[in-house]
């Protein structure tokens, strides 16, 4: 068979259900092959946005997500997605054409050497240079795309060779059992929590991408330790459990950093450096911490663990609680969990974080508080539905308002942190939950960045809904410009009305002019089932400062720690 229809049979081997992209004139052999599979093309309206559906894709699925592009401009247009999937372990694949592989030497038409830019932004990038190693090279990418820690991986198809026959069959799928955490390590984490007097959970994006919840949960149900959650860990640990201290990331604003500061042991499970510096809470380098990841720590100077176990997540956290029970029941002078002396700084955070959620509940001024907003959307959903956040101000709000309650079900890209990532990630998540309402949360600077891929929403009738952000400004870059130098510079614009954009496309529109109206309107779009609904909502950001100094003085006040 033809080189092109070898490669389809390999990615259907893989289980591809979807490829997001655009054609071009050196894939269009592939084009051909993939139009007699059962693959699903998913033709978007720019490689961006086909590279953030894979990234969601891969998020909610845990399989690959891929992508595809044709040579020079179509492959550069796949770079931010394809690095936002990398950077926040995401699994993809990137494919794009190549103009026929005996030019590659030379100058030629749309020609560059796209293997080598991919390489800073993936796990493993490759060209296809002989027919009969399709088979070894795509499943090497599936396979290192979802090892962890996963990413991305792209692989190059020249138009000449992907006319040339082949005889091997797909090696396809194979399962990877990881090994089971050290017995001798399970044992000094276990010893080091019991003596510890103010342990604390730190769950990060690991957790989430590999659905350890149940393990992590049962865990601090039964010694009631205390817990916080990245970003990209939101809803691992339900936000309503009264141990949980909820989300950290924006620096010395988080109440949780607080919490943090006082502990004495940091377990650390699944959490990402890139998410997070522990500069930040481990400056005086006086924190034992406790690894637990699928893989061995990042060296850093402020990150040392004084126990490091690379395992099976959820097997290092079942085992721990064993160890845990086993070593109370043998020696009774450890001070056992769960424990009757709950630190007081750890009650007073998590009380401060829930009161400061709902401080503008009943406030019903427009232009709408952030708070108000997001209170509105998690009242509209179920806790199993989705919400997807841009990037801007609205992010660093919606990390810390909205309650979530399961794992992957409010998405915040945070490693790469590109804007215009929503709107092509909803897409992606209402294929793979058509049952559920799915809402895209975004600045009206990333909104535009990526608002062609409505169209792609409608053609097929994805009914998923857009919440715009409006305030004409990059509020987010203009908030710190301001903190910094007292004033802002270049970051205001104008703005089309987004009723009639949304409308042109054949979407749904709105732009609603009172706080009662925007919960109005948002019921009503959870009815349209056939076609994406667009709610344009003006917002009031005059608060952003607490977002980058919020000092939290009763209670830092009362600390004894250096900053």
């Amino acid at each position: 068979m033809k080189a092109s229809e070898l490669l389809v049979q390999c990615l259907e081997s893989e289980g591809v259900e979807y490829i997001f992209g655009i054609p071009g004139e050196e894939n269009a052999d592939l084009m051909m092959a993939l139009s007699n599979s059962k693959i699903k093309f998913i033709l978007t309206r720019h490689e961006q946005g086909a590279a953030f559906m894979a990234d969601v894709y891969g998020r909610l699925t845990g399989k690959v997500g891929v992508c595809l592009a044709t040579l020079g401009p179509g492959a550069t247009n796949l770079v931010t997605g394809v690095a936002n999937a990398n950077m926040d372990r995401s699994r993809l694949l990137a494919i794009t054409g190549q103009t026929d592989s005996h030019l590659l030497h030379k100058e030629s038409h749309q020609n560059l050497n796209v293997v080598k830019m991919f390489e800073p932004i993936t796990k493993w990038s490759w060209s296809i240079r002989n027919a009969k190693n399709i088979p070894e090279i795509v499943r090497r990418a599936f396979k290192i795309a979802l090892t962890e820690k996963p990413g991305a991986t792209h692989i190059e198809l020249p138009q000449d060779i992907a006319k040339k026959e082949s005889d091997i069959p797909p090696i396809g799928f194979q399962e990877i059992f990881r090994p089971k955490a050290n017995q001798e390590q399970i044992r000094r984490a276990a010893k080091i929590i019991l003596e510890s007097k103010k342990p604390l959970l730190f769950v990060g994006n690991g957790c989430a991408r590999e659905d350890e919840s149940p393990q992590i949960r049962n865990f601090v149900e039964q010694t009631k330790i205390f817990s916080i959650n990245t970003f990209m860990g939101k809803g691992v640990i339900p936000d309503d459990y009264e141990t949980h201290l909820q989300t950290i990331g924006i620096k010395s604003a988080d109440h949780a950093l607080q919490a943090v500061l006082e502990a004495d042991v940091i377990i650390s499970v699944g959490y990402d450096l890139v998410e997070y510096t522990p500069k930040m809470w481990n400056s005086d380098l006086d924190k034992k911490i406790i690894h637990i990841d699928y893989t061995p720590s990042e060296v850093y100077t402020f990150y040392r663990p004084d126990v490091e176990i690379a395992s099976d997540i959820g097997d290092a956290i079942d085992a721990i609680l064993d160890e845990i029970q086993k070593l109370q029941s043998e020696d009774t002078s450890f001070d056992s969990f769960p424990r009757k002396d709950v630190p007081e700084i750890f009650q007073k955070v998590r009380s401060e974080v829930i009161e400061r959620i709902n401080i503008f509940k009943d406030d019903n001024s427009y232009p709408i508080k952030p708070e108000k907003l997001i209170l509105t959307v998690r009242e509209k959903t179920n806790h199993d539905d989705i919400v997807i956040s841009d990037v801007g101000t609205h992010k660093l709000w919606i990390s810390k308002i909205f309650q979530t309650f399961e794992p992957n079900t409010c998405i915040i890209p945070n490693g790469f942190a590109s804007m215009g990532f929503s709107l092509p990630g909803v897409l992606a998540a209402k294929m793979v939950y058509p049952e559920k309402t799915i809402v895209a949360m975004t600045g009206d600077g990333g909104f535009l960045m990526n608002v062609q891929e409505l169209e792609t929403a409608v053609r097929p009738g994805l009914a998923v809904i857009v919440v715009v952000w409006v305030d004409n400004d990059l509020n987010l870059i203009s908030t710190k410009q301001k903190h910094e130098f007292g004033k802002s510079a270049f970051t205001e614009f104008g703005n089309p009305d987004f009723v009639e954009i949304a409308q042109s496309f054949g979407a749904e529109g709105f732009h609603v002019k009172s706080t009662q109206e925007f919960a109005q309107v948002l019921e009503q779009a959870k009815s349209i089932v056939d076609k994406p609904v667009v709610i344009a909502v003006d917002v009031d950001y005059s608060r952003n400062e607490v977002l980058l100094d919020d000092s939290f003085p009763p209670y830092v006040d009362s600390l004894n720690h250096k900053n």
